[in-house]
């Protein structure tokens, strides 16, 4: 459980300010599910960014149940077995991209407990809550975000030698969890996450240590070998999440495709049949993606 100092340090951090439109932008999501919705996350690197216009802003969706989320059963179903679900969403000439995840599962996945690294290795970075649908919701989503970088270092510190630069210990943690995913990003750039904002990781650190402090860590030869089955089940989850959104999320080919250009460099144009037919799009685009070492 995290400490006292950590939790206060994280929701320092997820209540600073963030642009207008983007805080506009959560209370209007939040709006498409009344009843459900308990908190918008925003992360990404757009919260780095001052023009917002022709980006894709990244969001969390906090709810209360799935079934309070979605009227259809298909839905329900597909975002409890595959997490998260991923909607697009426009406000005020502005575009995103959203996940959706229940408050169980969000503190589930933030935690050692996670089925997959991807939810606690993005909310060990910076994030900020810019909608709650009251105090205790508020409470609830900063708390479980104060969990993702103890499980950071539980699932790296013993990789590394004893006594070393507390940074490492994110450089490593950033560097395996990329490793878990199929990404479209250069091989380099976890390498950068700790870089972009050292002053920040290096304040955390004493607060996580404490907050791990008496625990009994994995052995380095069994945690390894953890990472290794880790990073075989989070790739095929992420190619499953990229075959599932290519179906479900409305434009999710052209989305795919956007990504993997603007990280990749590549040239990538969706035909028509494919917008027509996007899950056997996916299924066709993303094995030569693979295989020209696109996504990794």
């Amino acid at each position: 459980m995290a400490s006292s100092d950590l939790k206060a340090l994280v929701a320092a951090e997820l209540a600073e300010p963030v642009d207008p439109r983007a805080a506009a932008m959560a209370a209007a999501l939040a709006a498409e599910y009344p009843g459900a919705a308990r908190a918008v996350l925003f992360y990404g690197s757009c919260l780095r960014q001052r023009e917002l216009e022709g980006l894709m802003l990244d969001f969390y969706l906090i709810v209360s149940s799935y079934a309070d989320a979605y009227p259809k059963k298909w839905l329900r179903t597909a975002n409890r077995l595959i997490p998260p679900n991923v909607f697009p969403f426009a406000h005020d000439r502005l575009i995103a991209k959203y996940a959706v995840l229940s408050e169980a599962d969000f503190a589930r996945e933030c935690s050692p407990a996670a089925r997959s690294v991807s939810v606690w290795a993005r909310f060990a970075q910076p994030s900020r809550l810019v909608w709650a649908a009251n105090g205790a919701a508020r409470e609830r989503a900063a708390a479980t975000v104060a969990e993702a970088p103890p499980t950071l270092f539980r699932m790296t510190l013993p990789l590394l030698p004893p006594d070393g630069d507390p940074l490492d210990v994110w450089r490593k943690g950033f560097s395996l969890t990329y490793a878990a995913e199929l990404r479209a990003e250069r091989s380099d750039r976890s390498g950068g996450i700790v870089e972009a904002d050292c002053e920040r990781y290096a304040r955390l650190s004493a607060p996580v240590m404490d907050a791990i402090a008496g625990q009994q860590l994995e052995s380095p030869g069994p945690l390894r070998r953890r990472w290794r089955r880790l990073q075989r089940k989070g790739k095929a989850l992420t190619l499953i999440r990229l075959l599932k959104a290519s179906g479900t999320y409305a434009g999710g080919v052209d989305y795919l495709a956007w990504k993997i250009n603007r990280h990749a460099g590549t040239k990538i144009e969706v035909k028509p049949w494919q917008r027509r037919w996007p899950l056997v799009a996916g299924l066709i685009l993303l094995p030569r993606l693979l295989k020209r070492g696109a996504i990794r």
